[in-house]
């Protein structure tokens, strides 16, 4: 298929995909009915083209331009359940929030199971759903050392919840998982491979070496051993209880849309649909400063 928001390219047994909307940092619509989320559509048509191409061993996921993915969309998240809007008479059912998160469910855990060798290569801002979704759910994540990486959605209220938090504490253990959730923190590539958010972390003018030298490595495993590896680690996902993670984590996306917001709350929907996203972007973390480090 003909692709508008990323660049599919193919070179031997390894596939790249570049998620290239460089001018809003690769700002992905990851929640909506499947004719809202047209960019993020493609980015997981182009993983089926990948699992579907018997050539293909290996998967890159990368960003064009200066970030990786900064995860959500500001400037269009929470409109399908009635956030920020001038009226709130009639707001989503239950029925309409839980599909449209149990698409988002369905579509990391394909990640997830995906049968090819996956690479998330991050570089500069990967935060939100762009470290949820590809990073932690690949079987590699290669980093720049100075790459920005956390979990910034958090700050619109979360605290912990909505999110892949169970694979999260299995990458780098219990309290450094929440501290990241709870807070929002970003810590750079090297600290990411120091606690084992990613795999490793090498200087940015590197990570297109070294990436290229993995997928290569990974390319030598041959296809039916990949693929008998891949299976045999969805049993134990499931067994980890890694699976059952997704579920957990869009019914609680679910419940998070029906938040209530109390008078000296920060509530960023609010805050977008009278002063603008950048207005309500700023004050989101400008709120935690000299409290987070």
């Amino acid at each position: 298929m003909a692709y508008k928001y990323i660049i599919y390219e193919k070179e031997g047994n390894v596939a790249r995909i570049t998620l290239n909307k460089p001018d809003v940092k690769n700002a992905m619509t990851f929640i909506g009915h499947k004719s809202q989320t047209e960019d993020t559509n493609e980015v997981w048509a182009a993983y089926d083209d990948a699992a579907e191409d018997d050539d293909v061993k290996v998967v890159i996921i990368k960003g064009a331009g200066d970030s990786f993915c900064v995860g959500h969309d500001l400037t269009k998240v929470g409109f399908v359940y009635g956030f920020g809007t001038q009226t709130q008479d009639r707001r989503p059912s239950q029925r309409i929030r839980l599909d449209y998160d149990r698409h988002t469910h369905d579509t990391g855990v394909k990640l997830l199971h995906h049968p090819k060798i996956t690479i998330a290569q991050t570089h500069g801002y990967v935060s939100g759903s762009g470290a949820t979704m590809f990073m932690l759910a690949s079987d590699i994540a290669i980093t720049s050392d100075d790459a920005q990486i956390g979990f910034t959605e958090q700050r619109l209220g979360f605290a912990g919840s909505g999110t892949i938090t169970g694979i999260l504490i299995y990458h780098v253990g219990l309290k450094r998982a929440i501290d990241l959730v709870l807070t929002g923190r970003l810590i750079s590539g090297t600290e990411a491979a120091r606690i084992g958010l990613a795999t490793k972390a090498v200087p940015a003018d590197k990570l297109d070496e070294e990436v290229d030298k993995v997928a290569q490595a990974m390319a030598l495993l041959p296809r039916d051993g990949i693929a008998i590896g891949k299976a045999t680690r969805h049993i134990i996902y499931d067994r980890l209880g890694l699976t059952g993670d997704f579920i957990q984590a869009y019914i609680s996306h679910t419940m998070f849309t029906n938040l209530r917001w109390e008078p000296d709350e920060y509530n960023f929907f609010k805050v977008r649909r009278d002063k603008g996203a950048k207005a309500g972007f700023h004050g989101r973390d400008e709120r935690y400063k000299g409290l987070v480090e």
